[in-house]
């Protein structure tokens, strides 16, 4: 059971260096991926090699750069004041018109393009910086967005879903067709605790309505910025090469899986940063000095947040390394309890897997044997598969490691350890609830 230990020193050592020894999450993260590859004992220098050289590869890491320097080119033009300018025209009116408006296109967004890093910086990119000039804190808007990354797995039909639904063990329990109306329900039931919730903390934080003064009309504000609007584009054309309705033409054209070969985290951020150098063109520097002004400025994010995702998912690499998922897969098999005790230990045992891994590495290592386990003690499969899939969707909220966080972190320039108390207290804990009402019936979804 070494590389459960190895998952509780990783996060024990995170919280210490960071809340208690009050250093910065970049240097915390460090110190947990070398308390990781302790855990390797000769090959740790191998492991740890691996780890890192696998994480530099990895599409989270370069857009959460790209999306820091987007945001800092962005803030040097009005660009993005005037889509907020429009925004708020039309739904300023409202009391935490932002956070809403944020929740709900995650949800939509989500039940799309189904990644929660994808999710988190589409959305975010828009509705961070709206929410900021509304009122709201930097920290609560990263949290915000970060937690509702996890939406795209709790609707059809993501990868995580298949990978679930095609497992052996699943394939055996039920048809892959009897997932989809239950999983449904199970995301509209945890984007109504997200509504809920942003509710709850409309009013927390007393958040009022955009004053009218300070409300532009709506035809003033479209005519002055709807240029603003074509922020837009590099979120709508990656999707409609890949899930629209001309996705498939194409694909028989070329003869490629186009969700395959164009990767939304990776274009989202690319096309967005050379749409901000054309709109804001005249705002820009025409100098090399001014632009590495600018690079300068964005240093220290670049560094603490590059860091942070570096080491998360170097030291996520290690754990798998060493077992990890063979051997939650085993504490899994020996559970034997009730129904409601079942329905928690699994919940709980699904969520701790999935801070270090993402939800479908989740679902591909112990994904089949939760359900199979839920439906031991006689809840319907698929109901069971909903609910695994609710309690993996909290990999985006999961601190320390969910890639969201890091996205959310980086289009706010906040720091991430400050994210992490409320996104388990908003958002981690409370679906997993959610997961365990749906097990038990208590959220029907069938």
């Amino acid at each position: 059971m070494i590389a459960i230990w190895a998952l509780v020193a990783f996060i024990v050592a995170i919280v210490f260096w960071n809340a208690v020894l009050k250093r910065n999450i970049g240097e915390s993260m460090i110190v947990g991926f070398l308390v990781v590859g302790a855990f390797a004992g000769r090959q740790a220098p191998e492991y740890m090699w691996h780890g890192f050289l696998d994480s530099m590869q990895e599409e989270v890491t370069f857009a959460g750069l790209a999306f820091i320097f987007m945001s800092f080119v962005l803030a040097k033009t009005p660009v993005l004041d005037r889509l907020i300018d429009i925004l708020n025209s039309f739904l300023g009116r409202l009391r935490g018109g932002p956070i809403y408006t944020s929740t709900v296109a995650g949800g939509m967004f989500g039940a799309i393009a189904h990644v929660g890093a994808s999710v988190t910086a589409a959305v975010g990119s828009v509705t961070v910086p709206w929410m900021k000039r509304s009122g709201v804190s930097g920290e609560l808007s990263a949290t915000v967005v970060a937690g509702c990354a996890g939406m795209g797995v709790t609707f059809p039909f993501s990868a995580t879903m298949f990978i679930l639904v095609g497992s052996t063990t699943v394939t055996g329990l039920m048809e892959p067709d009897e997932i989809i109306l239950p999983l449904a329900l199970a995301g509209l039931w945890c984007l109504g605790y997200r509504l809920l919730l942003n509710y709850y903390l409309v009013r927390k934080n007393g958040l009022q309505p955009i004053a009218p003064e300070d409300r532009i009309p709506a035809k003033r504000s479209l005519r002055a910025g709807w240029t603003s609007l074509l922020l837009f584009v590099p979120i709508i054309v990656p999707l409609l090469l890949t899930r629209g309705p001309i996705a498939v033409p194409i694909a028989e054209y070329t003869d490629l899986a186009m969700s395959s070969a164009i990767s939304l985290i990776t274009w989202i951020p690319v096309l967005m940063i050379l749409l901000v150098f054309f709109l804001g063109r005249r705002h820009l520097p025409r100098t090399g000095r001014g632009w590495w002004k600018i690079l300068g400025e964005t240093a220290p994010q670049f560094g603490v947040i590059g860091v942070t995702i570096v080491a998360a998912f170097s030291a996520s690499n290690v754990l798998g390394d060493i077992g990890l998922p063979e051997q939650l897969t085993t504490v899994l098999e020996s559970l034997s309890a009730p129904a409601w005790l079942m329905a928690i230990l699994v919940g709980v045992i699904i969520v701790v897997i999935a801070i270090p891994l993402t939800a479908s590495a989740t679902m591909a290592a112990v994904g089949g044997v939760a359900v199979a386990a839920l439906v031991g003690v006689g809840i319907p499969a698929p109901v069971a598969a909903a609910a695994v899939l609710v309690f993996a969707s909290t990999e985006g909220a999961s601190p320390p490691s969910g890639a969201p966080i890091y996205v959310a972190a980086g289009i706010a320039r906040v720091d991430p350890g400050k994210m992490f108390a409320p996104l388990l207290k908003y958002y981690c804990v409370p679906i997993l609830g959610v997961g365990v009402l749906i097990a038990l019936g208590l959220l029907p979804v069938s």
